[in-house]
């Protein structure tokens, strides 16, 4: 059983970033997905250093203990920024099984604003209303001291979501499909408020109990990040991907 657990957690993560990259939200062999995979939340899974996104399998994800002092004096050991982000996220935040960060158009777009909160304009951004945290504290890269530092603005359950300012953006959750659809649909929201503002025209934002009760629903919809995953797993396996080799 614990077998079949694994297979599926390194099966969910490639199909992750063989779609991100087909999305073009990677960037070169920068960018981690990472994913716990034990009840305590300390080991975890995530992709190896210099590897792109559109070449990553199942096998290559390395897995990792956050509580391990010599991570990085290993064979094979990780980028030194996904120890430092990732590594302290699932150090200080149990409810972070699935952590992954990119520097997609529009999110960092978003993020080198002077404002780069996302408001409730469209059904779509309402995802994210009052559940995204914005970093105005980018100190440089994600090693050391500045991952423990960003760790601490998930410590709020609530906050799935994280604008990481001058940088790029980061989002949990509970599994690699709840991860990957936040991930998709904060760029798609980005997108849409990015081309909404070059209009030069007067934003239509909805009012705050809309936008809460918006996201509310959008949490309780059934299956539908499942669905998600399940049907690019799909469409991979239907072209012959070796995603899962």
């Amino acid at each position: 059983m614990l077998d079949n657990v694994m297979t599926e957690a390194r099966s969910d993560l490639a199909a992750a970033f063989r779609w991100t990259a087909r999305l073009t939200m990677h960037e070169s062999v920068a960018n981690h997905f990472s994913l716990a995979v034990d009840d305590a939340a300390r080991q975890f899974l995530i992709n190896p250093n210099g590897r792109h996104f559109s070449r990553i399998s199942a096998r290559d994800l390395i897995l990792l203990d956050a509580d391990d002092p010599n991570t990085m004096d290993r064979p094979g050991a990780p980028d030194p920024t996904a120890w430092g982000l990732h590594g302290g996220i699932h150090r200080a935040c149990r409810h972070a099984r699935c952590v992954m960060h990119v520097h997609s158009i529009h999110a960092t777009v978003l993020a080198s604003l002077a404002n780069s909160r996302l408001p409730p304009i469209d059904q779509n951004s309402a995802m994210f209303f009052n559940r995204h945290v914005v970093d105005d504290g980018y100190g440089g890269m994600a090693q050391g001291e500045e991952g423990a530092r960003c760790a601490t603005l998930l410590a709020d359950p609530k906050m799935t979501t994280m604008v990481m300012g001058n940088h790029g953006v980061l989002v949990i959750g509970n599994s690699v499909a709840e991860a990957f659809h936040r991930l998709y649909y904060f760029e798609r929201a980005a997108e849409t408020y990015i081309r909404a503002l070059q209009t030069g025209q007067a934003l239509r934002v909805m009012p705050d109990e809309i936008a809460e009760k918006t996201a509310q629903e959008w949490e309780a919809y059934p299956g539908f990040a499942e669905a998600h995953l399940r049907e690019l797993k799909a469409i991979l396996r239907e072209e012959g991907s070796d995603f899962e080799g």
